[in-house]
């Protein structure tokens, strides 16, 4: 059987997350400043004409391997970077989610008080009243 939405927030435990929102963000900026900046991808060589010899032949594939594994490399930075740019602005958000709800929580409590003295206010004008009349 599938869990609520409600549900399966009212089992996070928000204050770990709360508590551990710099943590986050500090690690996110520390991964950003340790990434090195992407490096130029190498060109591809170019394919052998069909008169080569074997070691030759051999050679330019194995320098055509090593470019295209270059290349790879480079994408891989390259996703290593925009990896770490998306956790930084992930844990950037959190940080704001967490400033939103530690203000509404403030907002929250105000209110409960509010409540409680209008409702102390509202039951001493019915005493008042009750015994008035």
């Amino acid at each position: 059987m599938a869990i609520s939405w409600i549900t399966a927030l009212k089992m996070v435990p928000w204050s770990d997350v709360i508590q551990a929102a710099p943590d986050v963000i500090k690690t996110a900026k520390g991964l950003m400043k340790k990434s090195p900046a992407p490096s130029p991808a190498p060109t591809a060589t170019a394919p052998l004409p069909p008169g080569a010899d074997a070691v030759g032949n051999a050679g330019e594939l194995a320098l055509q391997h090593i470019a295209q594994l270059h290349q790879r490399i480079a994408q891989l930075e390259q996703a290593q970077q925009t990896s770490a740019a998306l956790l930084e602005q992930m844990a950037e958000q959190q940080s704001q989610i967490v400033h939103t709800v530690g203000l509404l929580r403030t907002g929250a409590t105000r209110l409960a008080w509010a409540c409680a003295v209008l409702g102390a206010c509202t039951a001493g004008l019915l005493i008042y009243i009750l015994r008035m009349a």
